[in-house]
């Protein structure tokens, strides 16, 4: 892990004060078409106000209220962990502001959402006890003791994620004058007090403690808040937490961080554990510690992580299984460990600068996170199955569904992690696109976009991005000024993009130059001219691809890719050929006919699918059959669904 200087006044969720590379913000990054500007556009006219509604109609905000009008615990609604859903969606909306505050015409929206922000801020600030203690199911009368069910009770786990949304707060407005930070900087300060050295030694049963206070502590230049995080990392392992019939690897007690050989346990606790873990090491220069968990990232990747780069699965305790244990139809992939699995890739490429990283983060981006919402971006899946043998009812739109049980999108959950952290990834998602070092700048993810950046040295860096990726793999950056001095662009070549090729074309009609671009990162150096152009071709053809042998559950079957997207097959596209009056799970797939585009209507728009010819074992009757990109099923009402499909 090379390390360089990295400053931290910049609009980012993570901003590690060393590492091979510094993470571009949402000031010096915009997302302005595509895909992921659609996303954006929907999630902050539509999802947040929906995220809100459900947050009062359930009560878990009108919680704080009771708190301070000494009503609790009678009236108090929600899981013990509800707070924490309420933190989120304050980080939401910190981030949706800090996107906006960029955009020409977006005054009147940062307005608004800035009044609803500090409205909210308001009524948590005033629950808080005047030692720092906040949380509303613990801790008053009638209440359980603070501190007393640290195994299931997410005191902590809650705090983390008000921790965060401090810091994007004060990373996006460091001046507001709301409260929202002096809140998370009490709290943590009761934390260190209580749990520093010296004092109560055991972990929160839920990590996240220790991703919030490191990062707070990056924030806030308050060393206090890296140690604390540090010491919580150390602990696990230690056997602290009672036994459960999981075993303590559900929380992550069972071994040291730095002892472990892969992720295990609780999916989302496992990622937040390592994004923390990760955080320490960086910033205390601990070599052991990163190598160990670079190694836990590598082995989860290879033989943990479904094709769609979902993690965990299983049901009873949303974990991980163990080596090639993947089976599609009880793939629990949740929404939520997709999120925490970028965001400890993230930071390890940062640390490392490695193209991995991002490839994973591409992947789980594009067929988890994305998966997760509706196209309106009122509706979620909290699990994401890899198939599914029966088609299910419509979730009610009005009322509350029991996790992960609905077979198709819901509008709130029981348990609503989801919908506010995807609703904050995506807020945030242009500060996850690129990087700077000393040498230039580099393009991890690709979308249409604005980058603005300065190098350390004072050399200020502008281009555009230009593409339809990934429904074309053209990548075309354009330089929006001229550059004094030269400087490096560096595109990150997918681990899927063999034949890949880079080229510069110079503006004013100079020669234009040609290499292949070989998986990992290619790079042009030069003293750029505005107009100056370089174009990266990525091969987007659909594509076969066979699961590794040691995954029972899958083997003799293919799933279908075009770049980074997973593709799906659905009942609905059957209607209309010969097989529609087969059993869905007689189809097989000829390998022997490669997949083709094909350009048809899905829901409300046209989307660029993909043909396979599909074979009915019993009758031998044949079809070439749309699949649809996975992020994108489940949209036109019920179906029966499958991810890897038999081949013949």
């Amino acid at each position: 892990m090379t390390m360089t200087s990295a400053p931290t006044s910049h609009a980012v969720p993570v901003a590690p004060s060393t590492g091979a590379l510094r993470p571009l913000g949402l000031d010096e990054v915009r997302i302005t078409g595509g895909l992921w500007a659609e996303r954006q556009r929907v999630n902050g006219t539509a999802t947040l106000d929906h995220i809100e509604h459900w947050l009062e109609r359930e009560g878990w905000l009108a919680n704080y209220d009771l708190a301070v009008a000494g009503s609790l615990p009678d009236g108090r609604r929600g899981r013990e962990f509800s707070d924490s859903e309420v933190y989120k969606y304050l980080e939401a909306l910190s981030w949706e502001i800090g996107r906006l505050q960029s955009v020409s015409d977006a005054a009147a929206s940062v307005d608004r959402l800035e009044a609803r922000l500090r409205a909210i801020v308001t009524r948590v600030a005033a629950a808080q006890e005047p030692d720092g203690y906040l949380n509303t199911r613990f801790g008053r009368p009638g209440q359980e003791p603070r501190w007393t069910d640290l195994e299931w009770g997410h005191e902590l786990y809650c705090l983390g994620h008000l921790f965060q949304a401090a810091v994007a707060r004060v990373r996006t407005r460091p001046d507001a004058d709301d409260g929202l930070v002096e809140v998370a900087r009490r709290a943590a300060d009761l934390v260190c007090e209580v749990f520093g050295e010296g004092g109560d030694e055991r972990i929160c049963g839920h990590a996240e403690v220790e991703v919030g206070l490191a990062e707070l502590g990056r924030a806030l230049g308050e060393p206090r808040y890296l140690e604390q995080a540090r010491i919580f990392v150390e602990r696990h392992g230690r056997g602290t937490l009672a036994d459960i019939e999981w075993g303590r690897s559900y929380y992550q007690d069972d071994a040291a961080v730095r002892d472990a050989d892969a992720l295990r346990g609780h999916s989302v606790r496992a990622n937040y554990l390592a994004a923390g873990a990760t955080d320490v090491a960086v910033e205390s220069g601990d070599r052991e510690l990163f190598d160990a968990l670079d190694r836990q990232w590598d082995r989860t990747l290879e033989r943990r992580t479904y094709v769609t780069g979902g993690q965990g699965s299983h049901h009873q305790d949303e974990a991980f299984g163990e080596d090639w244990e993947l089976p599609s139809d009880r793939a629990y992939s949740e929404t939520c460990a997709g999120v925490a699995s970028v965001m400890f890739s993230w930071r390890l490429l940062l640390a490392s600068g490695e193209a991995r990283h991002a490839d994973l983060i591409e992947r789980t981006l594009f067929n988890v996170i994305e998966t997760s919402p509706d196209a309106s971006g009122t509706a979620f899946y909290y699990a994401n199955t890899l198939h599914q043998r029966v088609p299910g009812a419509p979730a009610d739109p009005d009322a509350v569904s029991p996790r992960a049980h609905s077979s198709l999108r819901a509008p709130w959950f029981d348990v609503s992690c989801c919908p506010p952290n995807t609703a904050r990834t995506f807020a945030s998602l242009a500060a996850y696109l690129a990087t700077a070092d000393a040498s230039g700048v580099q393009l991890h993810q690709y979308a249409p976009s604005i980058v603005r950046t300065v190098l350390a040295d004072g050399r200020a860096v502008a281009f555009e991005v230009e593409t339809s990726y990934p429904r074309s793999g053209s990548i075309v950056v354009r330089m929006l000024a001229d550059s004094a001095e030269p400087w490096r662009l560096s595109l990150r070549v997918p681990a899927w993009a063999g034949g890949a090729t880079l080229a510069l074309r110079p503006t004013g009609g100079g020669e234009a130059q040609r290499w292949p671009a070989e998986p990992g990162i290619v790079s042009v150096e030069r003293a750029f001219a505005a107009g100056d152009e370089v174009v990266l071709e990525l091969p987007t053809t659909p594509r076969f691809v066979a699961p590794d042998a040691r995954v029972d559950a899958v083997r003799g079957c293919l799933v279908v890719e075009r770049g980074p997207e997973v593709f799906a097959l659905e009942s609905v596209d059957l209607a209309a050929t010969p097989l529609a009056a087969s059993d869905f799970a007689d189809l097989r797939v000829d390998p022997r006919v490669a997949p083709v585009d094909a350009v048809v209507g899905v829901g409300t728009g046209d989307d660029a699918r993909v043909l396979v010819r599909l074979v009915d074992a019993r009758t031998d009757a044949a079809a070439d059959v749309p699949l649809v990109p996975y992020h994108a099923w489940a949209e036109r009402g019920p179906s029966t669904m499958r991810v890897w499909i038999p081949a013949l």
